[in-house]
């Protein structure tokens, strides 16, 4: 008997419980992605405290590498998260990664200067950065295995994209705090002590997410739980097929995902021409629908299949990146470099609606959590955390353009992919699951 269909013989669990078991395992989601993303937006305004070369460019290369440090820390994260959810607990895992994101949090926000302890200064900052990109790439495999598990049978495309429903909504969240502190305060005041409230923001919300997944059920078995092979890289090479698999699901998926979400800033200043300011609204207004959009694509996928939408994303990506990029490098309209950028968010809302979940479907309890959070750390963290610097390095070698085929060529390896794997919703570790 699978994960989720014991849970729910034992402990039966309404609608209600579910939808609040959904809401409390995402709100822990959101706050990840929001303490995570908010360091990148504030850095502007703390780089001078803590690495004062007097050169603004070196200031932020160096919170820049602090931030780069953070992302390599996800595999190891994935791991490690993977390996407590599959022996101890779903919850247990959830529990611990955001408690650690708040620990990082409240460190930033009561770090003291460089100048007023020295080099320990950007050290401590290194560490809370190491102690944020651990709890970010443990809290994909084990929220994206807990939501997967819990969601209703019919309907868990549905449900499981409420995964990154909050993951964007953390990062639009971080914007919006950001755009209301540079209202209410000066750029002194930012620089100064301003900085530090969306770090304490962060480690209250935080408080309320550990508060909310308290009281959470656990959807791991102890039968589960006490495999010999539970959690270890022995059980896991047991499932080598699906292991690279998602491998090749995330090269691709993460790829194109921070083409047009965190890189797509940048390309419509520097490519297009575009104001920032307006390249900032843009994409602000883009990713808020795109948010929205997960939801229907999710639930699309419980009407045609995890399969057929993985190979919508793929065959589109595939023969779109390229014509879209191209009409953005020359867009001269706010609006029409909207309604592309949106074109090229439903592409990928294909993957990124049941990323988690077709991922928890191709691996059995033991090794679900594990499965799914190291695979895609390694993945996310080589192809789509490199995304941003192998664009501007190809843009500064004058070959702007391979970049568009790199996404291109990662896409349509997706896309071969999924012709090759039969539909995890119908043959899955979750196809009897209530």
């Amino acid at each position: 008997m699978d994960t989720a269909s014991a849970m729910t013989a034992t402990h039966p669990m309404d609608d209600r419980s579910r939808i609040f078991a959904i809401v409390a395992a995402s709100s822990g989601n959101l706050v990840e992605w929001f303490d995570f993303y908010i360091y990148s937006f504030t850095s502007l305004y703390f780089a001078h405290a803590f690495f004062p070369s007097g050169n603004p460019t070196t200031q932020l290369l160096n919170t820049a590498g602090v931030f780069a440090a953070g992302f390599l820390m996800r595999p190891i994260g994935g791991w490690m998260f993977g390996r407590i959810a599959d022996k101890r607990g779903r919850k247990t895992a959830m529990l611990i990664s955001v408690f650690m994101m708040c620990g990082g949090s409240l460190l930033i926000a009561c770090l003291p200067t460089y100048a007023t302890i020295g080099t320990l200064a950007p050290g401590l900052l290194l560490l809370a950065r190491l102690l944020q990109g651990l709890s970010v790439g443990g809290e994909y495999g084990t929220s994206a295995t807990y939501m997967s598990e819990v969601a209703l049978k019919g309907r868990r495309g549905f449900f499981a994209s409420f995964q990154y429903v909050t993951l964007i909504g953390g990062q639009l969240l971080a914007v919006l705090v950001l755009v209301v502190l540079q209202q209410l305060l000066t750029t002194e005041q930012l620089r100064d002590w301003g900085w530090r409230i969306p770090f304490v923001l962060g480690a209250l919300a935080a408080l309320v997410a550990l508060y909310l997944r308290r009281t959470l059920s656990e959807t791991s078995t102890a039968e589960s739980r006490g495999a010999r092979e539970a959690g270890s890289f022995a059980g896991l090479m047991q499932h080598k097929g699906a292991f690279f698999t998602v491998i090749a699901f995330t090269a691709g998926g993460s790829l194109i995902f921070y083409t047009f979400t965190t890189y797509m800033q940048k390309y419509l200043v520097n490519t297009a021409g575009m104001h920032a300011e307006t390249a900032s609204l843009v994409m602000t207004c883009a990713l808020f629908v795109y948010m929205l959009m997960q939801p229907l694509f999710g639930a699309l996928s419980d009407r045609i299949g995890r399969r057929t939408s993985m190979l919508w994303f793929g065959g589109l990506a595939t023969l779109c990146t390229v014509p879209i990029l191209y009409a953005l490098a020359g867009v001269r309209s706010p609006y029409a470099a909207f309604a592309l950028v949106v074109g090229a968010l439903a592409i990928v809302s294909f993957y990124t609606s049941i990323s988690g979940l077709i991922k928890s479907e191709m691996f059995p309890p033991e090794i679900r959590a594990l499965g799914v959070g190291f695979s895609y750390a390694l993945g996310n963290a080589i192809f789509g955390g490199s995304a941003e610097y192998v664009a501007l390095w190809l843009k500064s070698a004058g070959h702007e353009a391979s970049f568009y085929w790199y996404v291109t060529a990662m896409c349509a390896i997706a896309f071969v992919v999924c012709l090759r794997m039969r539909d995890p919703a119908r043959v899955g570790y979750l196809k009897d699951a209530a």
